[in-house]
Formats: structure tokens, sequence, C-alpha cells
């Protein structure tokens, strides 16, 4: 692993930042513009939920390299509420915000790995790998 990009999210912002910072290290390690694209709106739907549920937390992004494959490595870091339900959360077309209810069953879609974990009272963690083909 490489040194990581981290970025504070507290604010609608920082969650274009972190989503520009994940597109650039996807474009070094040389992904095509799909998975670019992939990459980049897996950071934004997880920044935002950050934002709206924890209001702060943060994003690192890491370059991985592990038995020869190279890929990118996400971590969305929060100290809010906690997720009481995990398996309700991410089936398709839940929210608690009236949005599309897409974030985190999205986010799981767009990437190769998806590891949530949550504690009431403590704060969730998203750790989320893309490898390029």
């Amino acid at each position: 692993m490489s040194s990581p990009s981290d970025v504070a999210i507290r604010s609608d912002l920082d969650i274009v930042i972190a989503r520009t910072s994940a597109r650039d290290v996807a474009k070094r390690l040389g992904f095509g513009a799909i998975d670019q694209a992939r990459i980049a709106t897996a950071v934004s739907e997880l920044a935002r939920n950050i934002f709206l549920y924890a209001g702060s937390g943060t994003v690192s992004v890491r370059l991985l390299d592990q038995l020869g494959r190279s890929g990118i490595e996400i971590i969305c870091q929060d100290q809010g509420p906690g997720i009481a339900d995990i398996p309700l959360v991410m089936q398709d077309g839940y929210s608690t915000s009236r949005g599309m209810g897409m974030g985190l069953p999205g986010a799981k879609r767009l990437m190769d790995e998806f590891d949530l974990r949550s504690q009431v009272g403590a704060g969730t963690t998203v750790i989320c790998r893309k490898w390029r083909r």
C-alpha cells in the first residue's frame, strides 16, 4: 500500500474534493474512464453519507499492490450515530433521507470489494476496493 490521500469531510465541497481525489488516483493507476467514474461515484455516495448522517468524517484513498494486482482502496470513517440495522440499509430503495436510497447498495455494486462495519453510538467505517483489470 502507498501513502494515503486523506480528505476531511465537513461540507458539500469536501465531498467534491474526495471524489476528485479518488478519480485522480484511479487515473494515475491506469483505470479506464468507466472504472474511474465508478470509483468517483462510489466515493461521492459514501462521502455524502458521512456528511448527511455523521456531520463529519474522513475519506482516505490508498493505492493497493497485492500479489501483482494493483488497485485502489477507499476507507470512509466517521464517529456518527452508527447504523443499527446494516442489512436494512443495504437494501435497494431503503432511505432515511427521502433520497433515492442508492447510496450504500449502489456504492457496493460499483466496487469489487465492500466491507461495512458500524457500531451504534460509535460510528461507521466502510472499506471498499477496486482492482485494475
